[in-house]
């Protein structure tokens, strides 16, 4: 059928009522959000985002309310869809931005793609990937792929991704998300060491909507964590509090979820996987830790500083 891109959606949004169908690969990924209240009666109050692109650049597309149980966990980064029945609506302002793992790709921050059960309703269809042609022009899913002797040269909120051999995983811990309210973030805190350096990446792990991955990372696993972000304390040792934190678009994989991720290809990805070949477990195995309390960043030594 006839197709358009999401340049033509920009130039054309506001003249139209129906679109023409739309194939787009799925770039990144948000967490999924229930946004519930006890006084609105909805019956199904989730939403999650996705990042996806075309030839002709990058676009916001929103999953809402039932469609968010159907589909969120079969749309995976990578995936193409041919998206059918869709409405455009106006951006909204204050989302997280991923940052593209191509600084070339064109954005269309002024307008999203909204998917409903209903006004109109949408028909989403997954493209295997043995069926996507060269010539539809998507674009590959690229990374910010970065070492752990790179670490300490970033700067502050840097965006990044990082694949590590799992030494420490701590325990679950819960965290107020507002100082009085009921709400919790569950998060864990978790080292991987990758070759580069003395030092591991030290990791603080916000459950995303991956529960299955989250509760089951473990020492000498092979751990991939995309969309992370710098956290550096800059006021005492910068070098001494460098630790990475999880985004709303993160996504986290384990040894058992690798098989067919886009990031397979990357060429840190294969020098990572080639250096774990050169260890012996044994070896590693009498380094790793699990549970306990984990103080971090670590609190001053007297309390005049503290």
């Amino acid at each position: 059928s006839k197709l358009t891109s999401l340049g033509q959606l920009e130039m054309t949004w506001r003249s139209r009522v129906h679109f023409h169908p739309l194939l787009v690969r799925v770039l990144h990924k948000s967490r999924l959000r229930y946004y519930g209240k006890p006084e609105k009666k909805l019956d199904m109050p989730y939403q999650a985002y996705f990042e996806v692109a075309d030839g002709s650049g990058m676009m916001s597309m929103v999953l809402w309310n039932s469609l968010c149980p159907e589909w969120y966990n079969s749309i995976k980064v990578g995936t193409v869809l041919l998206l059918e029945q869709y409405a455009i609506k106006t951006s909204y302002p204050f989302k997280t931005q991923p940052t593209p793992g191509d600084s070339q790709m064109k954005r269309f921050p002024t307008i999203e793609i909204s998917l409903n059960v209903r006004d109109p309703p949408t028909k989403i269809s997954i493209i295997p990937e043995e069926m996507v042609k060269p010539e539809w022009g998507l674009p590959e899913v690229k990374y910010r792929f970065i070492t752990r002797s790179e670490l300490d040269d970033l700067p502050n909120n840097h965006s990044c991704d990082v694949i590590g051999l799992v030494t420490f995983v701590g325990r679950a811990e819960r965290a107020r998300k507002r100082e009085h309210g009921e709400d919790f973030w569950l998060y864990r805190w978790a080292h991987a060491i990758d070759g580069t350096s003395d030092q591991p990446f030290i990791l603080e792990l916000f459950a995303t909507s991956q529960p299955d991955v989250f509760e089951h990372i473990h020492p000498m696993t092979y751990l991939v964590c995309t969309q992370m972000r710098v956290v550096r304390d800059l006021t005492e040792n910068p070098s001494s509090t460098i630790y990475l934190t999880t985004s709303n678009e993160s996504q986290i994989f384990i040894t058992g979820w690798h098989k067919g991720q886009p990031y397979t290809k990357d060429t840190k990805v294969k020098n990572f996987i080639q250096w774990t070949k050169t260890q012996r477990e044994a070896d590693q195995m009498k380094k790793t830790v699990i549970g306990g309390y984990y103080p971090f960043p670590r609190p001053p030594n007297n309390f005049l500083k503290y």
